[in-house]
């Protein structure tokens, strides 16, 4: 069973920081990419920023110079460190992780249930 624990949400002020984590935890025979993605009130989920086993990245536009992604793939765990925020950045942040399961033939998408971040004044 796959479990994608995420924590680091909450409120912050516009320029502030916040540190997002997600662990993902289960039987897993290799973990391809990790990313978050982001959905905000009357938008679709948005692509934040991904990163590959070999520690390629890939960021959308809007959180480039700002936002920084990593992981530990001994801990099969995806960080986002997030400064300079704004207030568009308010959205629930989604885990997301492209993993192939032991004695499983392929590889399937798993999603975190999300956490919130607000950035307000």
């Amino acid at each position: 069973q796959v479990q994608l624990v995420e924590s680091g949400g909450g409120l912050v002020q516009p320029g502030g920081s916040l540190r997002l984590s997600c662990a993902a935890s289960g039987s897993w025979h290799s973990i391809n990419t990790m990313g978050w993605y982001r959905q905000a009130p009357g938008n679709q989920r948005e692509l934040v920023a991904t990163i590959t086993s070999g520690s390629a990245t890939n960021y959308a536009d809007s959180v480039k110079g700002r936002f920084t992604i990593s992981r530990d793939n001994a801990k099969n765990t995806v960080h986002l460190q997030m400064n300079s925020l704004k207030p568009d950045d308010t959205a629930v942040y989604y885990c997301n992780v492209d993993g192939r399961l032991l004695y499983r033939p392929t590889y399937k998408t798993y999603w975190g249930q999300g956490t919130q971040v607000t950035v307000s004044s």
